[in-house]
């Protein structure tokens, strides 16, 4: 099973322990032989479960924007430690070319959704955010999507 991530930044310790077990609850709900879990792993959620995907044994894949991957997503200064690991572990990393060569550029959104059969969206039902746009795009394509919002999470700080 390919599953999608996206999710808020920002988030409150508070809101991090809630949904990091909610996440382990729902990873360890597929068998770990056949999932893989594909994000852009940015900080937070979509890092959160990553690293519950290989805690429970299944595969992770990364996507790098055009613009990402010009600027140290695969190491360097502009890359943390723990994006770096997961990298590393990563069964595949999808970096998208340029929209000047007829790559998708920095339509991550546009390569998750084409990517996954299911997306699990950490996200409080704020219209106009990157998740928001995601969760819109799944849906448009027919994906099953599971918000994951624990009661007591606090939204993103600004």
């Amino acid at each position: 099973m390919r599953v999608g991530i996206v999710g808020h930044e920002g988030l409150s310790e508070i809101s991090e322990m809630l949904i990091r077990g909610e996440l382990w609850r729902l990873v360890t709900s597929y068998g770990a032989y056949d999932l893989v879990g594909i994000g852009t792993l940015a900080e937070g959620p979509e890092r959160w479960f990553a690293q519950a995907v290989l805690d429970h044994g299944g595969k992770i894949e990364a996507i790098v924007s055009a613009t990402a991957g010009r600027i140290g997503a695969f190491g360097g200064p502009g890359c943390s430690r723990t994006r770096q690991r997961l990298l590393n572990e990563a069964n595949a990393v999808h970096r998208l070319a340029p929209l000047e060569v007829g790559g998708l550029g920095d339509d991550t959104c546009g390569a998750l959704v084409s990517m996954v059969e299911e997306l699990i969206a950490v996200w409080d039902g704020t219209p106009d955010c990157p998740a928001a746009r995601v969760v819109e795009a799944a849906e448009r394509a027919g994906l099953y999507v599971q918000v994951v919002w624990p009661g007591g999470c606090e939204s993103p700080r600004p």
